[in-house]
């Protein structure tokens, strides 16, 4: 790719003002309406698939739901310890064995533990139920009752310290077991969960999860939805840039998209628990400050309405 090319896209994906030239959805962003007010006495539940999630998607509807008096629950699916990359870095090592792939399980715990106490996130609220990074696509198909071996980890069952059910083996059952007994304890008014658009395998299998599991409730219309991984270098431009709204996500562009508006204050402590997630930020930390925008977004329901036409007669 010529140099040129190279550096006029470098500043389409990371400079303010060129990208909102490309970039229209901002004026889009400023029409939607607000999310409903938090309640005193609700309780809200955040469905993470990994470690970090929860503060990228929701950190700022975290703080408002807690300002106005509604208990928030955090609930991680997997420990976040399939990424080869981080491992490497935070074990000082070339070629990360099982055993430090394990360790990084346990390091992104507990950097999600540091990350939602800077959110106010009481302890006895989050639930770490240690399923495998990359790996709830298997669990939701062609391992929902014999156990899942991860690749990165070598485990066959849940291994970090802490969990809901230690030892709980890696199979779909276990995993809806374990959602099922985070939903009986917590009752949740709200469950913000990750949207089926969402790029990221993991998220869209914990999408397909969720629906099915409120819906055998008759509870569907609880469910809120967010997107983390929405495709063609979203969120842009990259970076820190706190006065600069979140724009649409343009693999979920067409959901019914609400708003949360965040205060420069709200936006500060969403940067200092992003910021516990080192094992993250040190390999991609343009990314995920990207989220530390003025705003949140989320969509009440989880795919768009068809626009029909109306059926044509016959002469």
């Amino acid at each position: 790719m010529p140099a040129a090319v190279v550096l006029v896209l470098a500043a389409w994906i990371n400079l303010p003002l060129l990208s909102q030239v490309f970039d229209q959805s901002s004026d889009v962003v400023a029409a939607l309406p607000q999310v409903t007010a938090f309640k005193r006495g609700q309780r809200l539940l955040v469905l993470s698939p990994h470690p970090d999630d929860e503060t990228l998607c929701c950190a700022g509807m975290i703080q408002q739901a807690q300002a106005a008096g509604a208990a928030v629950y955090i609930v991680w699916v997997t420990a976040g310890d399939g990424f080869e990359v981080a491992a490497a870095l935070s074990q000082r090592t070339l070629k990360p064995s099982i055993h430090d792939m394990r360790a990084l399980g346990q390091l992104r715990t507990n950097e999600a533990h540091r990350a939602s106490a800077v959110l106010g996130v009481p302890l006895g609220h989050t639930f770490m139920l240690g399923y495998p990074d990359g790996g709830l696509f298997a669990l939701f198909t062609t391992n929902f009752e014999e156990p899942y071996t991860a690749p990165r980890t070598g485990a066959a069952k849940v291994y970090v310290t802490g969990a809901l059910t230690p030892s709980a083996p890696f199979s779909g059952q276990s995993l809806e077991a374990d959602l099922e007994k985070v939903l009986s304890t917590v009752q949740p008014d709200l469950v913000l969960a990750p949207a089926p658009q969402d790029f990221h395998p993991d998220h869209r299998t914990l999408s397909y999860i969720a629906l099915r599991l409120l819906s055998a409730r008759h509870q569907a219309s609880r469910l809120r939805f967010w997107v983390v991984h929405g495709g063609l270098e979203w969120p842009l431009p990259k970076g820190l840039h706190p006065k600069l709204a979140l724009t649409l996500p343009p693999l979920a562009a067409q959901l019914p998209w609400t708003q949360v508006t965040l205060t420069p204050g709200q936006e500060t402590l969403k940067a200092r628990a992003t910021e516990q997630y080192q094992s993250q930020t040190r390999i991609m930390s343009r990314f995920m400050h990207s989220f530390v925008r003025t705003n949140e977004l989320l969509s009440p329901e989880a795919a768009a309405e068809e626009r029909l036409s109306p059926p044509k007669t016959s002469p």
